[in-house]
């Protein structure tokens, strides 16, 4: 690509921007990590969806608010507003960090289905020539890549409906199945509603959040947007319901379907509860959506990293050379540093495996709990300094606000005493320790 020093365009409509953030929303977290959620709790594992899902809606609620205050920034813009330009420092970097964590999470998620389909061909080749098409679809001006994403997304938004209305009907008798079990009878058998207690409910919220994790997207898409002070309380509205919708329908169809203690953790769910329909070739057609679903995925977490090292050198923040954009508007040395990522994420395959995509699950459901508790402090601290009356505010504010705060801290407390994630989040943890002191060396002459 021809490279220039042109800018961001402003070419992504109301619904490139809503299934941009489903795409990253709905990936490996729903079709690959429900079986784990169920296992740890049951049927009551949708209390845990639920729960998540209303502290997403006050952090998108709280992005949207900042929005219709201060135009054309982005959610990193309103932290640096709120607290200045070291924390601002920290936080884009750790985003970028995570989104680069997830990319290499769905691009081997991605050569792990496709080895279905071409089992003598190594992990590290499918996810190389994954992350490859993913690069790709980035080069694209942003309109372009907002359409691609949109029937990216639309694809595995219209199988989980289909999902929905075929596990529906199996549940409730309208389609023949001799799998099927008594009405609802999965829900209260096998050890109750709440089988490994009501507890467990929290200990599902650390897979749950990384599920969740990507629908603060919508906030970097604010500077690609016309008029998004606008658009964005009525996107964030029908997003929220959207997402609590699509998470929590399949996990009841789900376990309505098959008892929460014998599904398999080594297969989708949703490929099981296929089968047991009858459909022909129902495992093909549910392997090409998984493998659709992570590369869209992917797509949308490119997009995220590649915007966020682009507002960090427009801002001093990062290396001015990633502030440069094609003339396509593509913030292309952003898209090298990503390539070079997920180049180095799919050789890292060759040794690791399917150990790696364990050991980086943990890093983005903990990191973006950092990014969320940070958008909601900035929101508390500059309602009070507006330089007008948003035309859309959180409900209940102070009080809302603060809860949401207070329980992301508490989640974010039990990652760090989690045994099983203790690598990943050690990894955060050095890599929040590294970013903690090059702020303070690069901004020392400047406070």
């Amino acid at each position: 690509m021809k490279s220039d020093e042109g800018t961001l365009q402003k070419k992504l409509l109301p619904r490139h921007i809503s299934f941009m953030a489903m795409g990253g929303v709905i990936g490996t977290g729903i079709f690959k990590g429900s079986s784990e959620t169920i296992g740890i709790a049951g049927p009551g594992i949708i209390l845990s969806y639920v729960f998540a899902g209303l502290l997403l809606l006050v952090v998108m609620g709280a992005i949207a608010e900042m929005a219709t205050v201060y135009p054309n920034r982005n959610m990193k813009d309103f932290i640096r507003e709120a607290f200045g330009a070291r924390l601002s420092f920290i936080v884009g970097w750790l985003y970028c960090f995570m989104w680069l964590t997830v990319c290499v999470i769905e691009v081997l998620a991605a050569g792990s289905f496709l080895q279905y389909w071409l089992p003598e061909v190594p992990l590290w080749l499918l996810s190389l020539g994954s992350g490859a098409l993913i690069i790709g679809i980035n080069t694209m001006s942003v309109d372009g890549y907002g359409e691609t994403e949109f029937w990216l997304a639309g694809i595995k938004i219209a199988m989980i409906i289909v999902f929905i209305v075929l596990g529906g009907s199996l549940i409730f008798g309208l389609l023949p199945s001799a799998e099927a079990p008594p009405f609802l009878q999965n829900y209260t058998a096998h050890g109750g509603f709440f089988p490994q207690g009501w507890t467990a409910i929290f200990s599902g919220l650390l897979v749950v959040m990384f599920s969740y994790g990507g629908s603060e997207l919508i906030g970097l898409t604010l500077t690609e947007t016309e008029d998004a002070e606008k658009i964005l309380p009525k996107v964030v509205k029908s997003f929220i319901l959207r997402v609590m919708l699509f998470y929590t329908l399949p996990i009841l169809v789900i376990c309505g379907l098959i008892p929460w203690n014998q599904l398999n953790e080594h297969t989708s769910p949703f490929v099981q509860v296929l089968a047991s329909t009858g459909l022909k070739g129902a495992a093909h057609l549910m392997n090409f959506i998984l493998v659709t679903a992570v590369l869209s995925a992917a797509n949308s977490g490119i997009y995220g990293a590649t915007r966020m090292l682009h507002s960090l050198a427009s801002q001093g923040e990062a290396p001015q050379a990633l502030a440069r954009t094609s003339s396509r508007g593509v913030p292309l040395n952003s898209l090298k540093l990503c390539a070079a990522v997920l180049l180095v994420g799919s050789l890292l395959a060759y040794f690791a495996q399917d150990g790696l995509f364990r050991l980086l699950m943990a890093v983005p459901g903990f990191v973006v709990l950092i990014v969320w508790i940070n958008i909601c402090l900035a929101q508390l601290k500059l309602r009070r300094t507006y330089p007008q009356q948003p035309s859309f505010k959180v409900w209940g504010f102070p009080y809302i606000t603060l809860l949401t705060v207070g329980s992301l801290t508490v989640i974010a407390a039990l990652f760090l005493f989690d045994d099983q994630n203790r690598v990943s989040i050690g990894a955060c943890l050095a890599f929040l320790l590294v970013l903690v002191i090059w702020s303070l060396l690069k901004f020392r002459k400047r406070t």
